[in-house]
């Protein structure tokens, strides 16, 4: 299904409760140095790697309103974006403290702790062999961070879109629930729409589909599936495409 050649350029999006223990919030220094090892290793192959990061962990916008009625959406949700911002400033340390170079960005400026998210600046960090941290999703407050990671993908002109996860694809259904779900291998836009597969929201699989954006979505959680990922092995679910096109 895939002639293992090693992509060029990725763009990797990770939850907020990455940077946690399972079940639990804030922020697990050994999740995160976890987690960037492979940044790490995977960059060591020569490829270009851009993060997009959630916030989950911390604060989600959606979820804070629930029992905060004083507190306007729109602010909840920007909210929810810095707390990418401190996700992304403990994932450049960890990933530096392990010999990586790094370059946060936001598309909120906050010139003191990052720079700013520019097209052009990130894509030249990229071709520097730098890996390039994209935070506060795109700056605009009823924006997904999958529909965050879509844009930035589309923008940076990508191979592909990798959606790390806790599960080793798309499923069926559930698997921590029903261990009989099927786990598919290929699918494409459209079944995920019909299915209402739940892997990202429905915007960013549009756009996905709109521009023939190639989205991998894997288990992040077994030791060394980034670098595989990165490397064209065969692991995960592929959406758009059969595995052997997705470069083509």
């Amino acid at each position: 299904m895939t002639d293992g050649r090693p992509y060029k350029r990725v763009l990797l999006k990770l939850s907020g409760e990455s940077f946690a223990r399972h079940g639990e919030r804030g922020i697990s220094m050994d999740e995160v140095v976890h987690v960037s090892r492979q940044m790490v290793q995977a960059a060591s192959r020569g490829v270009e790697l851009a993060i997009v990061i959630g916030g989950g962990n911390i604060l989600r916008g959606a979820s804070f309103l629930a029992g905060n009625t004083g507190v306007q959406e729109a602010t909840a949700h920007t909210m929810g974006m810095l707390a990418t911002v401190i996700n992304g400033l403990a994932l450049q340390d960890a990933i530096e403290s392990l010999g990586g170079q790094t370059r946060l960005m936001t598309a909120i400026r906050m010139d003191g702790v990052a720079e700013p998210y520019i097209r052009r600046r990130a894509r030249r960090h990229l071709e520097k062999g730098r890996i390039v941290i994209l935070a506060a999703g795109t700056g605009s407050p009823f924006v997904t961070t999958d529909t965050a990671a879509a844009q930035r993908a589309l923008e940076l002109g990508v191979d592909i879109l990798m959606k790390a996860t806790r599960v080793d694809g798309v499923f069926s259904d559930d698997p921590e629930r029903n261990p009989h779900a099927m786990l598919y291998r290929d699918l494409s836009y459209q079944q995920v729409r019909d299915q209402n597969l739940r892997v990202m929201d429905v915007t960013a699989i549009s756009q996905c589909m709109e521009h023939a954006m190639p989205i991998l979505v894997f288990n992040y959680r077994k030791e060394g599936n980034i670098e595989r990922a990165v490397a064209g092995e065969k692991i995960g679910t592929l959406i758009g495409g059969r595995r052997e096109e997705s470069r083509a």
